[in-house]
């Protein structure tokens, strides 16, 4: 599971009526409010029969995970949630750029991205196919990243962080967050198979939105604009 924003609670309660009881590894970019706001309402957390494992990359050295969390479940934000939690909670740091292997056969790789308070993006790798998850990062004016080119290299899938047009970023410089232009130069540079925008900006409407996937599908065919419940299959 990356991240654990509000779409946490839509999959807590299907994996809760699947009967399904599996070990849960939920993979945090950050902590910042709008990627942990769905994980005290996350239906597993209060299951006595499974173990949820938290990782995360962006405090590190200067703090841990588990701290982090903990000061988002307790008051005055929340009422002590760790006392309510019921399942087996692991905490586990780690420094960006190590590559993680939190099931047999499945290997994550870690990259720092460019957002204040910093960020981590990730690269899952299973069955011979690879997703990256790059949220919350800000591209150079110079163009793509070369560390994020690298890391996407060939990847089947990479959703990105794309909030807002060019134009929009113009005004919003230094706030860590990207386009959907600078989402496709990444795509292109990074021979990535199909691209998915994400972190779309608040204020976009449905008009708004339909004006930014029709763009993105005359610029880069095959992508799209993730919607709330979308499901995508990716395999080899």
């Amino acid at each position: 599971m990356l991240d654990g924003g509000s779409g946490a609670r839509g999959f807590g309660r299907f994996l809760r009526e699947s009967g399904d009881t599996s070990d849960v590894d939920i993979l945090l970019s950050h902590t910042h409010l709008d990627h942990i706001c769905g994980l005290p309402f996350f239906a597993p957390l209060f299951d006595k029969r499974r173990r949820c494992r938290f990782w995360g990359g962006h405090t590190m050295p200067e703090a841990g995970i588990r701290d982090a969390l903990m000061r988002s479940w307790q008051a005055p934000l929340m009422p002590d949630m760790d006392r309510a939690f019921r399942a087996t909670l692991a905490f586990t740091d780690f420094t960006p750029g190590e590559t993680l292997v939190p099931h047999p056969g499945l290997e994550v790789r870690t990259v720092l991205l460019r957002h204040p308070g910093n960020a981590v993006g990730y690269r899952a790798e299973w069955g011979g196919a690879s997703v990256c998850y790059i949220t919350d990062t800000e591209h150079p004016a110079a163009g793509p990243d070369p560390a994020l080119v690298r890391f996407a290299g060939g990847t089947d899938v990479l959703i990105y962080d794309a909030s807002y047009t060019a134009e929009e970023y113009a005004t919003r410089i230094g706030w860590g967050h990207s386009t959907w232009e600078a989402a496709a130069e990444l795509a292109d540079a990074a021979n990535v198979r199909q691209l998915v925008l994400f972190h779309h900006e608040p204020s976009h409407d449905d008009e708004a939105m339909d004006a930014i996937a029709a763009a993105i599908a005359k610029r880069r065919p095959g992508s799209i604009v993730s919607s709330e419940g979308m499901v995508l299959t990716v395999a080899r």
